[in-house]
């Protein structure tokens, strides 16, 4: 029995999405080399496979240009993340955004700068209440 289709991309895809987000429209071998360059060393036939597969999920736009497929992320990069992490905030803390909060004060570490960053953060939240 084939495994249920996840709402959010793979391990992979997410790689894939991360260096058109960061680099704009590429060519496979460009993603790649990409991938590659992170020890991810694929062949180039089963990257094109990838790609081709997240087209047809809508996740990403080919066009063909001199020869070459270009692809174009369709998924904002702001929204595809603020999905997957509410995904795991619903799913592991209950839907509590200050449990996940909490967890990650708790077992990060935390420069100086960090501790202004969120002290700033909180105060602004809280002149907003």
């Amino acid at each position: 029995m084939p495994r249920p289709t996840s709402p959010h991309p793979t391990p992979l895809e997410l790689e894939i999405l991360k260096i058109l987000w960061r680099d704009g429209r590429s060519p496979v071998r460009h993603v790649r080399q990409s991938l590659a360059n992170t020890g991810r060393d694929l062949a180039h036939t089963s990257v094109t496979t990838i790609m081709t597969i997240m087209t047809r999920k809508g996740y990403l736009r080919r066009v063909s240009q001199a020869g070459a497929h270009l692809y174009t992320p369709l998924l904002k990069q702001r929204s595809t993340l603020r999905r997957m992490l509410q995904d795991l905030v619903d799913r592991a803390f209950n839907g509590s955004a200050s449990a996940v909060a909490l967890h990650l004060l708790e077992t990060s570490d935390l420069t100086r700068a960090d501790l202004k960053d969120l002290r700033e953060l909180v105060a602004r939240k809280a002149r907003k209440q």
